[in-house]
């Protein structure tokens, strides 16, 4: 039996948090058929001999809304290995689009992430409204790697709500269902969930605060039932900040029931938060001095 492709020799990472092993790879119609010890020929045969061979990475947290629409390759993140990109981060992208409004969502990406404007301006052809229709214009490039694409919370407030959403007022009754409509028929059609951005750090390109910064609870919680998600408050804490003890005892409890793996990353991310402290402490303690 032949194959497309033999990766001879590497040394493989699944993944799965095992030892590496020493094996080679068959690759069939685009699939991998063999691992092992593979006699039969390939049509392409790759000798990695002394290199890893890892599963393409999953890169969660990226802002190429805009360079999806003209990068096919999407580099550098492509050439690192990354074989999956998920944008729409942060509460920003470009859809829904209300007509004429593609400066401000132009405005809302350099702002918070800092990519060039003019860059946008020329490279994405805001040729969409909806969110479906803004899928189908990705889906018509030419890709290198696969792009997961969360809708965005800021453009969907100032759709919705104009220049209402755009000055952070409060959304109306009427308005919540409808930015819950849109963004139940954006998951609908492929969105791979919501995201939004409340930090004091993120400003438009002008200076001011992004539309969603200061969204209250009501509409957060719409979001959260749209998505199937459960909106979960400590009433302890007013403004929606979230403690260590609330954390330990309700939410990583929570994460650990439904993502068991979930528990090695939690500890992980907790000893590099506090590794992170410590330093920060003694950055503040040497400034002082």
């Amino acid at each position: 039996m032949g194959y497309d492709l033999i990766i001879r020799g590497g040394t493989i990472h699944d993944g799965t948090g095992g030892a590496p092993y020493v094996a080679d790879i068959a690759v069939k119609d685009g699939l991998i058929a063999e691992i092992g010890c593979v006699r039969a020929e390939g049509a392409e045969v790759i000798d990695a001999v002394g290199a890893i061979v890892t599963p393409g990475f999953v890169d969660i947290h990226t802002h190429y809304d805009g360079q999806a629409c003209w990068d096919p390759e999407l580099g550098p993140s492509s050439r690192h290995g990354v074989t999956t990109v998920v944008t729409g981060n942060c509460g920003v992208g470009f859809a829904p689009l209300r007509p004429g409004d593609q400066d401000k969502l132009i405005e809302l990406m350099e702002g918070v992430e800092e990519i060039p404007g003019v860059a946008l301006a020329e490279g994405v052809p805001f040729t969409w409204e909806s969110f479906a229709e803004y899928l189908d214009a990705l889906e018509a490039q030419p890709r290198a790697i696969d792009v997961a694409t969360q809708i965005a919370h800021d453009p969907v407030r100032l759709y919705v709500m104009g220049e209402r959403g755009a000055a952070g007022e409060k959304a109306r009754a009427g308005e919540l269902e409808r930015m819950r409509r849109i963004v139940a028929e954006a998951i609908a059609a492929g969105a791979f969930g919501v995201s939004t951005g409340r930090t004091d750090v993120h400003k438009t390109a002008r200076g001011a605060d992004t539309p969603a910064r200061d969204a209250d609870r009501a509409e957060l919680a719409a979001y959260g039932r749209t998505t199937g998600l459960e909106w979960i408050e400590d009433p302890s804490n007013r403004d929606l900040s979230l403690d260590r003890n609330f954390l330990r005892h309700r939410i990583v409890p929570r994460l650990r029931e439904r993502w068991p793996a979930a528990g090695r990353t939690i500890g992980r991310a907790a000893r590099l938060s506090a590794e992170a402290a410590r330093l920060l402490a003694e950055l503040a303690e040497i400034d002082a001095r």
